[in-house]
């Protein structure tokens, strides 16, 4: 019997996780991907020591920038869908875009 009850609990914790979250966290985390729309992102590094020489490449590439998609348009579609609201301004008028 305290088996059902613990997995009823967590089937209801996993519910309220996919539930759409506050509009304006949102929209900070629609932020990224309407970046990504724009341009890949990526780090390269290489250094070279006693061990010999070495290097890392991190590159992101969205599916979005491969297919030309607007910035504003992704932006819009994901906070949609996070929230279940529009944004509550356009992406090109907010003060924390950068694209």
């Amino acid at each position: 019997m305290r088996a059902s009850a613990a997995y009823a609990l967590a089937a209801a914790a996993l519910v309220a996780a996919c539930g759409p979250v506050p509009l304006q966290q949102a929209e900070t985390e629609c932020l990224e991907d309407a970046r990504l729309a724009v341009q890949p992102r990526g780090e390269i590094g290489f250094g070279a020591g006693t061990g010999g020489a070495s290097g890392f490449a991190d590159i992101t590439i969205s599916s979005d920038y491969i297919l030309g998609r607007d910035p504003s348009a992704v932006f819009d579609a994901c906070v949609i869908n996070k929230s279940g609201q529009r944004p509550s301004q356009p992406l090109y008028s907010r003060s924390d875009w950068k694209g």
